[in-house]
């Protein structure tokens, strides 16, 4: 199989560098081939602005969703979004690793989605009507592939969990896993989370590797996260909200996975 890891960390002598060390080679050993587009030593243009548009007239405002439109449809887009999409379409996996930095991603991978996700690829495809609004939640472009993120961060797992301080976890990385994976169609498999990082020892490190080591062994054969679908009846359409009989009297993140 073919593997993307997208890969932000801005010093490779650190943990993350070691885990996506570690991950590369364990993926190619299990027979898979693997590219990394790693952000940092990229040097990656964070900013979606009038710059991504070749040959743009700057006779009209720059509109974000419009000209990404027009410049996907008519191969006007830079090219370092051009090779991050061919990238995409290759690979049958994506991996996202990275630091949590304030409940998210850091700005450099957020700005990999907002330039590499163009309309007509990422987002904007398929049928708009009453029956079908579009090829997302469970459908589009990268249907039939399998995502996973590695994150790492300081905070102690009890801190992520159901009734911790942070909130828990999977509600943090639903904007991830839901609205920038499965949206455009990824199988999404639960995240593999490193915990209190300031206190990796060598023993633990092993561990931990040894845990990973055993989630990409697994990566075709564990279950996706049972996102609903947005086509598939569970939610009216056009007005996208769950049907009444689906998770009644439930709201939330967590009403949206079966």
């Amino acid at each position: 199989m073919n593997v993307l890891i997208v890969y932000a960390h801005p010093e490779r002598r650190s943990l993350n560098g070691a885990l996506n060390d570690f991950a590369v080679q364990r993926l190619r050993d299990n027979g898979h081939t693997v590219q990394v587009s790693n952000l940092y030593e990229m040097n990656w243009k964070t900013t979606l602005d009038a710059n991504d548009v070749r040959e743009r007239s700057t006779d009209a405002p720059f509109h974000p969703s419009l000209d990404s439109k027009h410049a996907f449809a008519n191969g006007l887009q830079s090219r370092d979004i051009e090779i991050e999409q061919d990238k995409l379409r290759w690979a049958d996996a994506l991996i996202l690793q990275f630091p949590m930095w304030w409940f998210s991603m850091p700005a450099i991978m957020k700005g990999w989605f907002e330039r590499v996700y163009a309309y007509g690829f990422a987002y904007g495809v398929g049928e708009h009507s009453d029956t079908h609004w579009g090829d997302r939640y469970g459908e589009g472009m990268m249907s039939g592939k399998r995502a996973m993120i590695i994150v790492t961060t300081g905070g102690w797992e009890s801190h992520y969990d159901a009734r911790g301080i942070n909130g828990p976890m999977d509600d943090i990385l639903f904007p991830i896993q839901h609205g920038m994976l499965f949206y455009p169609g990824f199988d999404v498999v639960p995240p593999f989370v490193v915990y209190r990082t300031s206190k990796m020892d060598e023993t633990r490190f092993e561990a931990t590797r040894d845990a990973l080591g055993e989630r990409l062994d697994t990566l075709w054969d564990n279950a996706p996260i049972a996102y609903r679908r947005q086509n598939h009846g569970d939610y009216r359409i056009p007005q996208l909200t769950l049907q009444d009989e689906h998770a009644a009297g439930q709201t939330g993140f967590a009403a949206h996975v079966e």
